[in-house]
């Protein structure tokens, strides 16, 4: 029999669930998404529904393997890529969630943050875990959930188990109430604010700071290792070799493996990863986070600078303001204006993340003129994104000590030519944009590809890596120093913005 000669990767998103079979080159054999749906029952507050998730998990595995036209035993792996931070904890006898899952974009613990920040200020974790504290991360949302729980002693007992998604799918997809594997990796683990950074274990004095049972906590194991093997699905007896968060995902998609080697996606929210080798402790607001870890090696790290809203703003502008009919007309309309007509627009509408850490922050749109019209509206949102990247990327070369010389890119936004020559414009060196964008889910069959033997090494993965287009600054730098000092002022407006 053929050795299996293809990769299936599971993309777990804030937005849709997808899942892509590809061939050794990396490209896309087949693949089937599906989104899920958004639940805002407060100002601020953001959630899922976990249930909701894995049935589309499971669809779009079978969907994509359908489309395919294989047999399972041509696929080597599988591996799981996921938005991070956001909450479940599920019973571990029925397998269903205590309640929706709390989004990384939620902000319902600003006043925990606030009270522990108090003792030690915002950074007393930092050392020990990379993570200012923050709505951000899984800890406080984890501790809202089990301070609301009818059955506060369930978790002490053991009958409560506690995952990002890459737990919760991972331990349904093995076998689930069953014999289901309850395990997260460790790039996934390090955006709990539970984990040691460099001991990459569950803390017992993070434990005991933000009362988390350490009886509901999974096990942390490299990326790319043997996790298990699909007990449901079309897929049944395939291995899951490979688990990545999303940005992780995309910075070994983009081949960034040596230090100083940075990628940023601009999807719903916009994240910019640096590859630093060993850990290096962030002095301008920038997270550190494990990169990956490969089965016998050490962990590798990475500086991250995490902004909340990008294409989001986007949608934004469609669904809330009806200005556009679809996401992609953006870059019609923004084009059709020479510049943002003196308008600036800073999306705070969760706080703003990276380098400014700002909870109370909220979102602003200044300079308005009766000269303004919906073009220029548009222009500010594209340029947001551009603008806030170049917040985290001076953060992040005042960190590492040494320029960027290029950017590489992916995520949904793209595909917009417009944005990416700003952004070239407005960072002053070039960007770049792979010949395949899916970065995210690449990432994740390359850890299973290694893991299983798939691949020999990570040259292999680098021979693979293409530019399909390259954008060069066009304005000069008086010009883009002048527009970045009115995005400044516009943000720090928007700092502590409280309703009246």
């Amino acid at each position: 029999m053929a050795e299996p000669a293809y990769l299936g990767a599971l993309d777990q998103g804030t937005t849709s669930t997808r899942f892509l079979i590809l061939d050794r080159s990396g490209h896309i054999v087949a693949s089937a998404q599906q989104e899920h749906a958004q639940f805002y029952p407060q100002p601020g507050w953001v959630e899922h529904d976990a249930t909701e998730i894995l049935h589309r998990t499971l669809a779009v595995i079978d969907q994509a393997f359908a489309a395919s036209g294989l047999r399972a035993g041509q696929i080597a792996a599988i591996g799981i890529t996921n938005q991070r931070e956001t909450t479940v904890v599920w019973n571990r006898i029925t397998g269903q969630p205590v309640g929706r899952a709390i989004v990384w974009q939620d902000t319902r613990t600003a006043d925990a943050v606030a009270q522990y920040a108090a003792s030690g200020g915002q950074d007393r974790l930092r050392d020990r875990t990379g993570l200012p504290l923050s709505t951000y991360f899984s800890a406080l949302k984890l501790q809202w959930i089990l301070d609301h729980l009818p059955d506060p002693a369930a978790a002490e007992r053991g009958d409560l188990l506690f995952g990002t998604m890459d737990s919760f799918l991972v331990w349904h997809l093995t076998g689930g109430v069953r014999n289901g594997t309850h395990l997260t990796d460790v790039t996934n683990a390090s955006r709990t604010q539970l984990m040691h950074l460099e001991q990459l274990d569950w803390d017992p004095e993070l434990l005991a700071l933000f009362r988390i049972p350490a009886a509901m906590l999974p096990r942390i194991v490299p990326s790319g290792a043997l996790h298990g093997t699909l007990a449901t699905t079309a897929l049944a007896g395939v291995p899951i070799a490979g688990i990545l968060g999303d940005q992780q995902a995309a910075l070994v998609g983009q081949n960034c493996f040596h230090p100083g080697e940075a990628k940023n996606t601009y999807g719903t929210g916009c994240f910019l990863l640096m590859n630093t080798g060993p850990a290096r402790t962030s002095r301008h607001g920038l997270l550190t986070t494990v990169a990956y870890q490969f089965s016998g090696q050490p962990a590798c790290y990475a500086l991250e600078g995490s902004i909340a809203i990008a294409g989001a703003l986007v949608q934004w502008l469609r669904d809330n303001l009806g200005i556009l009919e679809r996401s992609d007309a953006i870059e019609a309309l923004a084009a059709s204006v020479p510049d943002n007509g003196g308008i600036y627009f800073v999306p705070a509408f969760s706080g703003l993340y990276a380098p400014y850490w700002q909870d109370s922050a909220r979102g602003i749109l200044a300079g308005l003129t009766r000269f303004t019209t919906r073009a220029h509206l548009a222009r500010a949102v594209l340029e947001a994104t551009a603008f806030q990247t170049r917040d985290v990327l001076e953060a992040m070369e005042q960190d590492a000590g040494f320029p960027l010389q290029r950017l590489r890119t992916d995520g949904g936004m793209v595909g917009n030519d417009l944005l990416m020559q700003f952004q070239a414009d407005i960072l002053q060196r070039d960007v770049l944009r792979p010949a395949m964008r899916e970065t995210t889910a690449l990432g994740a069959a390359y850890a299973a590809g290694l893991a299983t033997g798939y691949y020999a090494n990570q040259d292999e993965l680098t021979a693979n890596w293409r530019v399909d287009k390259v954008w060069s600054p066009r304005i000069p730098v008086q010009e883009q120093e002048r527009l970045c000092r009115g995005w400044k002022k516009a943000v720090e407006r928007s700092f502590g913005w409280l309703p009246i």
